[in-house]
């Protein structure tokens, strides 16, 4: 599966009804909120329930003034969409359901979440794109004080450098990751053709 950035462009021809467009959101996602729900072993015909009832919600979502103001976070927003649309089936066939009748199978198995998975995956990605293209030393900084979790004395002594300095540094570093982090948002956006 080839994940699909999302920017403005993108988020605006979902409003404005663009075939290609929609027809792209509910392959890309009908196939997410598949696996994540395959996994929890349901019924294909609940399957398809909770796929259009996501579905639905993020369109008037789409809609609605404010709805959705983040592009980079439609992943993200569908999932907890879907999420909340299961709980609330489970929600509704454990009132319907007689007490003696409860089995294990109503239980959601809350330990896939190929969505999020999928999602943090593909921020794993980007982040290590971004580091790529950082010059050496920021890009060292920031893997050792915020990836690694090294203790900064440790990193002071290694580079040869009294804690105030390295603050500076990592300012530096910092900025440097959200300049490139920014160019490579911008580029997504100029390059995305739907």
């Amino acid at each position: 599966m080839q994940f699909q950035p999302f920017d403005d462009s993108y988020l605006q021809r979902l409003r404005a009804g663009d075939f290609r467009t929609q027809e792209n959101f509910v392959a890309y996602f009908t196939e997410l909120i598949q696996l994540k729900l395959r996994s929890r072993s349901l019924p294909p015909d609940l399957i398809e329930d909770v796929r259009q009832e996501t579905f639905s919600r993020v369109l008037i979502a789409l809609k609605t003034e404010g709805g959705i103001r983040q592009p980079d976070r439609l992943g993200a927003f569908v999932n907890s969409i879907c999420n909340n649309v299961f709980r609330e089936y489970l929600r509704r066939s454990s009132r319907d359901a007689p007490l003696d009748e409860e089995s294990d199978e109503s239980i959601p198995d809350r330990s896939v979440d190929v969505l999020s998975i999928m999602i943090s995956k593909q921020n794993e990605e980007k982040v290590r794109q971004i580091l790529a293209d950082m010059p050496e030393k920021d890009r060292r900084l920031i893997v050792e004080i915020f990836l690694k979790e090294r203790d900064k004395a440790e990193v002071c002594r290694e580079m040869g450098v009294n804690r105030d300095y390295l603050r500076v540094l990592l300012h530096r570093a910092k900025k440097s990751f959200r300049s490139i982090y920014l160019k490579s948002l911008e580029a997504g956006a100029g390059g995305t053709n739907g």
